[in-house]
């Protein structure tokens, strides 16, 4: 998408062309498409006249170590006094897969044949009225985010072709890898912070184009969020007692222990913070399973379990603090059902009772890492040897992997738990009551809201 080709646009029609620019080229995350539409939003930007006369404004990112050669894009315009205040235009350029499409896989990335598709779908009315009706756009990222980069482009086109109206400046940054491991913005960290020093710039705020959505039916508000909610993802390592099914009853099945938890923190908005004014969503289990990698009589010796945990005011320990409250609770509750289940059997078919433990100790990897250090054991070096020898792990299976080998140092072989952090760990950023810049920064978005809304 040339600047010849979109000049004689207006701003609206710029947004659409090139948003359709943008969806017609797959960047799934994973993929070697990241790094080609990387090479078209630095194509697009390098063909407008004002990067054209300063081309160093204009250059890539590599993110260090990616086996797809995926890359940021910056670009920098500044204003037309001496001001070092910024603003960062920000949007992420990959998008998630296709497969939910199904049939439609081959014309996921095409604008008009799915609108042309939806026209004539009858099975949901309100999709097949908004395709009919030209005023919507369809596709695999239209809205996360390719329209998002869209709006930043064409803002950048204006301002670099109106350079007395921005008394500051403009940095816009493009990042991959935002739907899986967020290695594109923990990149861009450094260039941040080389720029700001290089350049003194100072960084009033960053202004994101992400999707917005309607929060109930009938909807019809745009919503502006003034900040960003912070995402833990919280790990379960789980251990049991394995039997063979003849003896299932004097076992500790550790997939039991899992679903009491899932069963507790799942959707249990109860978990959620309360902020006000905020829309804050519980905790959902993104991954469950156990250790068999095939069909045997012998029940599950360990089970893997995390959640998506988004934060906006608690700490990282407060959430632990509380997942621990959760876990023993559960652990108590599976306790009492197995001993329960053991008496009656052992009743039923009037046997002697065996002396068996149910206890399930609830650890913190900090108090685990601790217990092991106090019995002779270097935890930080089974670790270290474990990660070297597990890297084609996916990061989190290698993570697990470590706890695994830990739990294998143990003397204690008892059934337990232990939680810990595994990546990724973003921190969230809200502006705060006690904040004059934070409130002036409010009251500059409101007054900007309300001249849209007029």
């Amino acid at each position: 998408m040339q600047y010849t080709k979109i000049s004689h646009m207006n701003p609206a029609e710029r947004v659409e062309a090139l948003t359709a620019s943008l969806v017609s080229l797959s960047s799934v995350n994973g993929t070697v498409g990241e790094g080609t539409k990387a090479d078209f939003i630095k194509e697009v930007i390098t063909s407008y006249p004002y990067f054209q006369e300063n081309p160093s404004h204009v250059w890539e990112q590599a993110i260090p170590n990616d086996p797809y050669n995926r890359k940021n894009i910056f670009a920098f315009i500044k204003g037309h006094g001496e001001s070092r205040n910024t603003v960062i235009y920000h949007a992420h350029l990959d998008t998630v897969g296709i497969e939910d499409f199904g049939p439609l896989k081959d014309i996921a990335f095409d604008c008009e044949k799915l609108a042309e598709y939806f026209s004539r779908y009858e099975f949901d009315q309100d999709v097949q009225r908004d395709a009919k009706s030209g005023e919507w756009m369809f596709g695999r990222g239209s809205v996360d985010m390719q329209s998002g980069i869209a709006v930043h482009l064409a803002n950048l086109l204006h301002f670099s072709e109106n350079l007395e109206t921005l008394p500051g400046n403009v940095l816009f940054m493009a990042n991959s890898d935002e739907e899986s491991q967020h290695s594109g913005i923990l990149a861009s960290i450094s260039e941040l912070n080389r720029l700001k020093k290089e350049k003194q710039l100072h960084y009033l705020a960053a202004i994101n184009t992400d999707f917005i959505t309607p929060l109930y039916d009938g909807d019809q508000t745009r919503y502006i969020y003034t900040g960003a909610a912070g995402k833990l993802l919280p790990c379960f390592y789980i251990y049991g007692r394995e039997v063979h099914v003849g003896d299932t009853l004097a076992g500790i099945d550790p997939n039991l222990i899992s679903s009491e938890i899932t069963s507790r923190l799942h959707n249990n908005i109860h978990l959620a913070e309360k902020v006000e004014g905020e829309l804050v969503l519980p905790p959902s289990c993104l991954y469950q399973r156990d250790n068999k990698e095939s069909y045997n009589v012998q029940t599950a010796v360990s089970t893997s379990l995390y959640f998506n945990c988004f934060i906006y005011e608690r700490t990282a320990k407060e959430m632990m603090d509380l997942l621990i409250e959760v876990t023993e609770e559960a652990c108590r509750e599976t306790e009492q059902k197995l001993s329960d289940y053991y008496e009656e059997y052992a009743k039923r078919a009037n046997l002697p009772k065996k002396h068996l433990s149910w206890d399930i100790q609830v650890y913190s990897l900090e108090q685990y890492l601790e217990k092991l250090r106090n019995r002779g054991i270097d935890p930080e070096q089974c670790i270290e040897q474990t990660f070297k020898a597990n890297e084609h792990l996916e990061l989190r299976m290698r993570c697990f992997q470590a706890i695994e080998e830990l739990q294998k140092l143990d003397p204690d072989q008892g059934a337990k738990v232990i939680l810990f952090y595994a990546p990724p760990y973003l921190p969230h950023n809200y502006l705060k009551e006690d904040s004059a810049r934070d409130q002036l920064l409010q009251h500059v978005i409101k007054e900007a809201a309300d001249k849209t809304a007029e």
